[in-house]
């Protein structure tokens, strides 16, 4: 029996992506975890690779389409096996989502209108059927469900039977491609223009950035926390390391930084939560987002299970990933299921800075430069010695100053004893 192959959910607010292109067409034979599709987020494009293993059958979406999460966009069987159009919804044509979808959860596109499928009339045991972002919208509109002919599976309502229920309320489509419009215009006045200006249009990835900074930044209650560290024997023991390793196995200063983070999150397992409102999720596998820096913005990549992740494999792990996005060829483990971030700008020269967490989760770790900076040792005497300056970031609606003093005296005794490392 053909088996669907669907969009993926690569974050827990994506509600669809668009289709690039198929790297794979019907009569190829594929095995599991090979690579079928690209896939447009507002994060990065996404290889998607398949679940099954058998003959790829039918496409049933479109490079250039925009597919609902959860829909299916191929199918998978045996060769010479018959097949029909699919289960899942149709995809609908790329549009940029209106204001009022970007945080309503995710509604399978209808199906195309076609004379052999029948609208019902959205009822069932006398109550409406209808999706959650119909209803959203149909409050928003006043308009009476009860009176509105749907067109999803058994009669639903969905998104597009409310907008056509009254004539000139459905908000005008972007042009395909458009980036969302998730950044509200600053009232500045009108916009520049003429010789001496370059006017450029937000991508996706920056305007996602803006609007999820701008929501972390207003509504969680950020606090920080500041310490120096002594680096001198944790760079001395990669120096060591690192001569012993081909190139592309080396190890760097991030390296260690991530995996002393993951140690010190096992003892302080509340700053490795989600926080929901009135639910605070902690999650007992450590997995480490690591900001990478791209043309077009900043995504994170995840190291996974990185407290119980041989140093070795971490470094050769991080590097592939972060690689692969910046060649735009990231895969959805690469991005998804972070529970605690790192981000370092150590590498530009930054002494020390404030990172802003990245909802849900509960802090986020700023890295600066590893400095050779004049020092009293122990005995008095002055003389030169490496510093570095970390920087946490927390939710105090999760957190509070002491625990996170605490969470970087751990890092500051992993930091400054780096054999614990490996061990």
């Amino acid at each position: 029996m053909a088996e669907p192959i669907q969009m993926p959910k690569l974050g827990f607010d994506m509600a669809e992506g668009t289709l690039v292109k198929w790297v794979k067409n019907p009569g190829d034979t594929i095995n599991k975890g090979d690579v079928i599709a690209e896939i447009e987020t507002d994060k990065a494009t996404i290889e998607i690779e398949t679940s099954a293993s058998g003959v790829l059958l039918k496409h049933l979406a479109n490079p250039g389409e925009v597919v609902p999460v959860g829909a299916d966009i191929a199918l998978v069987g045996q060769a010479g096996e018959a097949v029909e159009g699919g289960a899942a919804p149709q995809p609908k044509a790329a549009a940029a989502p209106a204001p009022a979808e970007q945080t309503a959860p995710a509604e399978p596109a209808a199906p195309a209108a076609a004379p052999s499928l029948p609208r019902g009339n959205g009822q069932e045991g006398g109550r409406v059927k209808a999706s959650p972002l119909a209803r959203k919208i149909a409050t928003d509109r006043g308009v009476d469900l009860a009176q509105v002919a749907g067109s999803g599976p058994g009669g639903r309502i969905v998104r597009k039977d409310v907008e056509s229920a009254r004539p000139g309320a459905a908000r005008p489509a972007a042009p395909a491609g458009a980036a969302p419009a998730a950044i509200p215009a600053p009232s500045f006045g009108a916009l520049p223009s003429g010789p001496d200006v370059e006017i450029i249009d937000t991508n996706k990835l920056r305007a996602r950035i803006g609007k999820r900074m701008v929501e972390a930044k207003q509504q969680v209650p950020h606090f920080y926390v500041t310490t120096e560290m002594d680096v001198q024997a944790l760079l001395t023991l990669r120096k060591q390391i690192n001569a012993t390793l081909p190139e592309e196995a080396r190890i760097s200063v991030n390296d260690l930084i991530v995996k002393a983070a993951a140690l010190a999150l096992r003892k302080f397992p509340n700053l490795n939560s989600h926080f929901y409102g009135d639910k605070i999720v902690r999650h007992k596998r450590i997995n480490i987002g690591i900001a990478v820096a791209l043309e077009s913005g900043l995504i994170n990549v995840v190291a996974r299970d990185a407290d119980k992740t041989a140093l070795g494999t971490l470094a050769v792990q991080t590097r592939e990933m972060i690689q692969r996005a910046r060649d735009g060829k990231v895969r959805p483990d690469d991005v998804e299921g972070s529970t605690f971030t790192v981000s370092n700008l150590g590498p530009f020269d930054v002494d020390t800075f404030v990172a802003i967490i990245n909802p849900p989760e509960a802090a986020i770790l700023a890295i600066g430069a590893a400095k050779q900076v004049p020092v009293v040792h122990p005995d008095g005497t002055l003389g030169a010695g490496a510093r570095l300056k970390i920087t946490i970031s927390a939710d105090h609606r999760v957190t509070d100053g002491a625990e996170a003093a605490q969470f970087m005296q751990e890092m500051k005794r992993l930091i400054e004893n780096p054999l614990s490392l490996l061990i």
